[in-house]
C-alpha cells in the first residue's frame, strides 16, 4: 500500500499569506464604506480566522482562553480588547452586529435573544422608575404587555397613541417622557408615523425616538437617517427569511448602545452563536427578498381591492391608502404583508384562513413561504377587546405574510378560499 506524506507547512509561506490576507480585508473594509447597501448586508462585518475561511464562522464556545493570567486580567477590565465570555462577547455575534449595525447607518448594535429581548434591553437599559413612554398604540400585542404588565410594575408608565396623529403624541408627552415608540409599518394594519416629525418632537423634549422596523427590514427604510435615536428588529422575521432562529437586534449610536449592552451583559438576553451564524447568511440574500416580496404583496393588494367578498386592503403601497404618500418618502418599497378584512365576522375570517391550502396558518412573518393568521385570536389575542377596538383590528381581519412561493400560486390558494366564502 503507498502511503502519500502529508503536505508540509511553511510557516514562513504561511505568515506572509496571512499579513497579505490582513492586507487585503482592510482595502475590502475600506471599499465597503461606499458600496451599496445590498454589497455590504453580504460582505460587512466578515474577518477570517487564522484558518482563512471563506464563510463566516460559528464560534460555538461559551469561553475564550489567554495566554497568562495578566492578559486574562487585561481583557475582563477592558484595558485591551478581547473575547471574555459569549453571554455577551463572541466573533459570530458581533460579525451579524457589525453588518446589520451598518446596514441601519449605526454606529452600534446589540444582538439580543429575541425581538422582545432587545425591546426589553432597549428600556430597562434607559429608563428608570419614573419615567414615561408615549407608544403608537399600533404595535405587536406582546409589546402591550411589556409596557403594562412589566414596565409599570418597575413605575414606568405608557401613554398610547394613534401613530398617524402628529398633535396626539405633542398631546401624549410630559414633563417625565424620556422616549417615543413607533412600529412603522405597523402590524397589522400597516399604519405609519412621520419617523422625522417624531424625531424633532422627542429631540426638543429631550426624549428618545425607538422605531421597530421589523416590516420594512434597512433594505426598504433606515429610521436613524430620518432622525430616529434607536432602530430595533425581531431577527426572527425577514433577518432570517426562512422562519429558522429567534432573536433581535438594537441599533444606534456608541453611546446610546453601551447602556443597552450593560444590561444584556448583566441580564443574559444575548443571542446565541448558532442563531447569529443563521441571521448573518439570511442578510445575505435580504435585499433579493424583500424585492420580491414586496412585488407580489403589491401584486396581491390590488387583486384582493377587486376581490367581492373582501371589504377592505390594508397595505400602503396602494394610491388608496391614506398614508400612501408618506410611505413613498419614508420607504423605498412597501413590504410584504398584505392585511385585508373579509364580509362578515370572525367566522367568516376563520373560515377563510380554514379553506386555505397552500398557506401556513401561523403567527410568524417574514418567511420565504407565505402565512397567513387571524390577529385578533393570536398576534394580539392578549390585548383586550377595547384596545384591539381603539388600535383598528377587527374580527374579520386575515393578515397575509406573502412569501417566496410562485405569485399565481399564492392568488390562486386565497381566490379558492375566498370563494368558499
Amino acid at each position: 500500500m503507498m502511503m502519500y506524506p502529508l503536505p508540509l507547512i511553511c510557516k514562513v509561506s504561511c505568515n506572509m499569506e496571512n499579513l497579505s490576507l490582513t492586507q487585503r480585508q482592510q482595502r475590502q473594509k475600506e471599499f465597503l464604506k461606499k458600496a451599496a447597501l445590498g454589497t455590504r448586508a453580504i460582505r460587512s462585518g466578515s474577518v477570517s480566522s487564522v484558518e482563512q475561511e471563506h464563510n463566516d464562522a460559528i464560534y460555538a464556545t461559551s469561553s475564550f482562553i489567554y495566554g497568562s493570567a495578566q492578559e486574562a486580567a487585561s481583557c475582563f477590565s477592558g484595558v485591551t480588547e478581547g473575547n471574555i465570555y459569549s453571554r455577551f462577547t463572541n466573533p459570530t455575534v458581533r460579525t451579524f452586529e457589525q453588518r446589520i449595525a451598518t446596514m441601519e447607518g449605526g454606529e452600534r448594535a446589540v444582538a439580543a435573544s429575541s425581538g422582545m429581548a432587545a425591546l426589553t434591553s432597549i428600556f430597562l437599559g434607559h429608563l428608570k422608575q419614573g419615567d414615561h413612554i408615549v407608544s403608537s398604540r399600533s404595535i405587536f400585542g406582546s409589546i402591550v404587555g411589556l409596557f403594562d404588565n412589566i414596565l409599570a410594575k418597575l413605575g414606568i408608565t405608557t401613554t398610547y397613541v394613534n401613530p398617524a396623529d402628529d398633535q396626539a403624541w405633542q398631546a401624549a408627552i410630559k414633563p417625565n417622557t424620556k422616549a417615543l415608540f413607533l412600529e412603522s409599518p405597523s402590524n397589522p394594519l400597516a399604519e405609519l408615523g412621520d419617523i422625522a416629525a417624531l424625531a424633532k418632537l422627542a429631540h426638543s423634549h429631550h426624549a428618545l425616538l425607538v422605531v421597530d422596523n421589523c416590516f420594512c427590514t434597512p433594505i426598504l427604510q433606515n429610521p436613524l437617517a430620518l432622525g430616529a435615536d434607536i432602530v430595533m428588529h425581531s431577527a426572527t422575521k425577514y433577518l432570517d427569511g426562512q422562519g429558522r432562529c429567534v432573536g433581535g437586534v438594537a441599533i444606534g449610536s456608541e453611546e446610546l448602545m453601551e447602556p443597552v449592552f450593560a444590561f444584556l451583559r448583566t441580564a443574559g438576553t444575548s443571542m446565541s452563536p448558532f442563531n447569529a451564524w443563521v441571521f448573518i447568511n439570511g442578510l445575505e440574500t435580504l435585499s433579493l427578498r424583500m424585492q420580491a416580496h414586496c412585488s407580489s404583496a403589491l401584486r396581491l393588494a390590488r387583486w384582493l381591492q377587486q376581490q367581492p367578498q373582501v371589504e377592505r386592503v390594508y397595505y400602503t403601497g396602494l394610491d388608496s391608502h391614506p398614508q400612501h404618500q408618506l410611505a413613498t418618502r419614508q420607504q423605498r418599497l412597501f413590504g410584504g404583508v398584505v392585511s385585508f378584512e373579509v364580509k362578515g365576522d370572525q367566522a367568516a375570517a376563520w373560515r377563510c384562513i380554514d379553506e386555505t391550502r397552500l398557506l401556513s396558518i401561523t403567527g410568524n412573518f417574514g418567511d420565504a413561504k407565505s402565512t397567513v393568521t387571524h390577529p385578533a385570536t393570536t398576534t394580539h389575542g392578549k390585548m383586550t377587546a377595547t384596545a384591539r377596538g381603539l388600535a383598528g383590528i377587527k374580527d374579520n381581519l386575515i393578515r397575509v405574510s406573502v412569501g417566496l412561493e410562485d405569485y399565481q400560486d399564492i392568488e390562486q390558494d386565497l381566490a379558492q378560499a375566498l370563494s368558499k366564502l
